[in-house]
């Protein structure tokens, strides 16, 4: 019974290592793969209400872009990835560190923009999906200007 203890202890504190929080580095890949990947989709929706309209390509970027917007993107931001390097270094401001209710209204603006893009992309208008595509690259400007540094 002892030993049966001894080693379920051993694996638990195992497990518990294996837990750890990810490093610095891992969270921006993170973010910075979740932000490739919301680029590539509004460039999916760009693309077809600009030229050959497919309404399921739409409808699976806008989800797609939805997915990510409200996928916990703000958990990729803790305090200890203000500079550093994840596929390449980090372009954020410090600012979106000491300005939480900011980055947080910058988030919730991007989320319900992505949401109603997602929502309008089923309906198959191709002006409504334009103008709302339009509507949510106001708020990834938005959030740029104010905590994105230039590359």
């Amino acid at each position: 019974m002892k030993r049966l203890l001894i080693i379920t202890a051993a694996l638990l504190a195992n497990a518990a290592q294996a837990q750890q929080a990810p490093k610095p580095e891992q969270l921006i890949k993170w973010r910075q793969s979740a932000y490739q990947v919301i680029g590539w989709n509004t460039g999916r929706v760009k693309a077809n209400v600009d030229g050959t309209y497919n309404k399921d390509d739409v409808i699976r970027a806008a989800n797609t872009i939805a997915a990510v917007a409200n996928g916990g993107l703000p958990s990729l931001f803790p305090a200890s990835t203000e500079t550093g390097k994840g596929w390449h270094d980090t372009s954020v401001k410090p600012t979106l560190f000491s300005d939480a209710a900011g980055a947080a209204a910058a988030q919730a603006a991007f989320g319900k923009e992505a949401n109603e893009l997602a929502r309008v992309a089923q309906g198959g208008d191709v002006a409504a999906i334009k103008a709302q595509l339009a509507a949510l690259q106001k708020t990834c400007k938005a959030c740029h200007d104010d905590y994105r540094n230039s590359n």
